[in-house]
């Protein structure tokens, strides 16, 4: 009889097994790819949960959020939509924090070009890649810039717009612009062309906010990554990704 109740209790172990591992999916703006990716890997090491990223512009992503996409975890370039979003039911109040303070770069693969805003006006330069500032928010920052630096006009018929950060950095990769707006983050590792990193007082602060979306308020994962988020070890991938910390 002993050893049959210590069978049972075997079994009920085997049965129970380890702590449920949970997934939540991520939305993430595009210029936080890189470092998103080593944090969705550290966090599953660390808690055995899964978060299953997907990249855009904060725009877009946002509006696949209102059209009912099943995110439960929203790190958005700015603090408009994330604001938005608690304010339309979308997220949970108070669960909005800035996770990164973004740098606007202007960088050319071209290492002859000047670095600084002479770039923009620099012979060869035809093409000047920037993010779409309806929907992105380092493209906005990079307008900005340009209205403070009195440069519109000079540019404005050679600017070409990316859907996001990501594809605005691959025009200039790839030669299809000579000179671009980038997140300086994506300039992490590069040593090839010439970089210019904007003056702080051009443009508006580029907070990047994160929220836990309501679909995830339920979700152990979602609010597990937001914790991790918000962690020692990721915070040293995001200040070695080129970005400022808020917390």
């Amino acid at each position: 009889m002993h050893r049959s109740l210590l069978l049972a209790l075997g079994l009920l172990a085997t049965l129970a097994g380890p702590a449920r591992a949970d997934e939540t999916n991520v939305a993430v703006a595009a210029n936080f790819t890189g470092p998103a990716k080593i944090i969705a890997d550290a966090f599953t090491e660390a808690t055995g949960h899964v978060a299953v990223l997907s990249f855009g512009s904060t725009g877009q992503l946002y509006t696949q959020i209102s059209q009912g996409a099943p995110f439960q975890v929203f790190l958005a370039a700015d603090q408009a939509r994330p604001e938005k979003a608690v304010a339309e039911g979308l997220a949970v109040a108070g669960s909005q924090r800035t996770y990164a303070i973004g740098t606007l770069v202007l960088w050319s693969a071209d290492a002859s070009l000047p670095a600084g805003p002479e770039m923009l006006t620099a012979p060869g330069v035809d093409r000047i890649a920037l993010a779409n500032p309806a929907t992105a928010p380092y493209g906005a920052a990079a307008m900005a810039a340009l209205e403070s630096l009195g440069m519109v006009e000079a540019v404005a018929d050679r600017l070409v717009q990316g859907n996001n950060i990501a594809q605005t950095f691959q025009f200039v990769t790839t030669g299809n612009a000579q000179a671009g707006f980038v997140a300086g983050s994506q300039l992490t590792g590069v040593t090839d062309g010439v970089a210019w990193t904007l003056p702080g007082d051009l443009y508006p602060p580029i907070r990047q906010d994160a929220v836990l979306l309501t679909t995830g308020a339920d979700n152990p994962a979602a609010r597990a990554f937001l914790d991790f988020l918000a962690g020692p070890e990721s915070l040293k991938v995001i200040q070695d990704h080129g970005y400022a910390v808020a917390f």
